[in-house]
């Protein structure tokens, strides 16, 4: 059975990840790499956690969340479908055939507009990636250049990004802490309001609400 740190230790899978790192930062976008992977891989681990699933859902989540976003060094608007692809490829024959399928699904899933949940795997990493918003994921260095980019100065601003289950009240809830000095909250809807409908619908899936808190302020 494929366990997290044998995906975790694979050279194809950490090279197709350090390649699009390297690609994203070329193109002027946010960490796409091992640092988010990491984020996305425990925050599904938690997730599935705290929601009462079982350790392999966990495990299956997690690999997925380590995973979706390989398929950037080939292209940024598909990257979802070749990250998929690209997983099948490597682990065919070595998964069991259900878990593989649930794994490159939630991978094609992650970030498409006809999003669709079939399992537990895809609803919690898009819950765990979209929640990744973070001042770590900016790597410009240049203080003015993050100012000109909208999606650098909203990940810079923010100083904490945590998600929050309340199983009793069957919420799950994304509380951020976001320095309104640098960034102003509406610019945050500006990028992210199609990333909070996904987490939204992802939660509704595993029956539960939906949050959002910023600086202790409910807004959903």
């Amino acid at each position: 059975m494929i366990k997290l740190n044998d995906v975790k230790n694979n050279p194809q899978i950490l090279e197709f990840i350090n390649q699009t790192e390297e690609a994203m930062v070329s193109l002027g976008y946010t960490n796409h790499g091992l640092r988010h992977s990491n984020v996305v891989a425990g925050r599904a681990i938690q997730i599935t956690r705290e929601i009462g699933l079982s350790k392999r859902e966990g495990e299956l989540s997690a690999i997925a969340g380590f995973c979706h976003d390989m398929g950037n060094f080939m292209t940024r608007s598909l990257h979802h479908y070749f990250g998929a692809i690209l997983f099948g490829q490597v682990f065919l024959g070595k998964f069991d055939p259900k878990e593989l399928t649930m794994i490159v699904q939630a991978i094609s899933n992650h970030d498409k507009d006809e999003m669709n949940f079939v399992h537990p795997v895809s609803a919690i990493l898009v819950l765990a990636d979209k929640s990744d918003v973070d001042r770590s994921r900016v790597t410009e260095k240049d203080i003015n250049k993050i100012k000109i980019d909208i999606h650098d100065r909203v990940n810079y601003a923010a100083r904490e990004s945590k998600i929050k289950v309340n199983k009793q009240k069957k919420k799950i809830t994304l509380s951020l802490k976001i320095d309104t000095n640098f960034c102003p909250v509406i610019e945050y809807f500006e990028i992210f309001t199609e990333r909070m409908v996904f987490c939204r619908k992802a939660a509704q899936f595993l029956g539960y609400d939906f949050g959002l808190v910023i600086n202790k302020f409910r807004l959903l």
